[in-house]
């Protein structure tokens, strides 16, 4: 399968958010990536079900909503009606992460699980069957222009090993600081989404930036 892009809004220029909506539907775009922060789970806030509504009215791709709140839960159907095509919550806000997920699943939306760079891949190996996606957080949540953890490279590998151990068709997903200078070696350890949000936005010509992150062959196999 070619990877996928998913741009960031976070970093779009929200004063013309319609354009750069536009930009994204009419680029090699894959989904759009919406962050969704309550200022409890992490040090900012963002927007909710509100805003991702009137998304949903512009854009031509899927929604994929990454909810970094706490008691995810109590939102999960208020953004799958607003819209969302992919939900994802994070391990460390769901004490009754199976039962989440099986929530998520009930809306009709993917079922996603972030992981932030502290959390352990094995730690999902009880519910890796149930999932769609798993995020790995390649920096710490709550603000865009972070620099890349590259730590996060060996933790794509071993997350692969675990998908391929209980042959599931779960997707990787990374998220923090992505670029032409890194991209290459996520694809390489297993991931199958990127998400980018300054290194698209702040381009000099952003659809141009999605196309080349887009071309990155996967010049070797994620084990070697």
């Amino acid at each position: 399968m070619k990877h996928l892009i998913a741009p960031s809004l976070l970093a779009a220029d929200w004063s013309k958010l319609p354009s750069e909506v536009a930009l994204v539907n009419e680029s090699e775009a894959d989904w759009f990536h919406l962050d969704v922060m309550d200022g409890r789970f992490v040090p900012n806030i963002t927007f909710g079900m509100f805003v991702v509504e009137h998304i949903k009215k512009i854009a031509q791709k899927p929604l994929d909503v990454h909810l970094m709140i706490l008691e995810p839960e109590k939102y999960i159907d208020a953004f799958r009606a607003a819209g969302a095509d992919v939900i994802t919550v994070h391990y460390e806000t769901c004490p009754h992460l199976h039962r989440t997920i099986q929530q998520i699943k009930e809306t009709g939306a993917k079922a996603g699980v972030a992981l932030n760079p502290h959390t352990s891949v094995a730690l999902l190996e009880e519910v890796i069957e149930l999932l769609d996606l798993v995020l790995i957080m390649s920096v710490n949540p709550g603000f865009g222009g972070q620099k890349f953890i590259y730590q996060s490279i060996p933790r794509v590998r071993q997350l692969k090993e675990l998908i391929i151990k209980h042959n599931t068709e779960t997707l990787i997903e990374m998220d923090g600081g992505i670029g032409l200078q890194n991209a290459e070696k996520c694809l390489q350890a297993g991931a199958d989404v990127l998400v980018a949000g300054s290194s698209i936005f702040k381009a000099t010509h952003p659809a141009q930036a999605i196309s080349d992150m887009k071309a990155i062959p996967k010049t070797r196999a994620w084990w070697v």
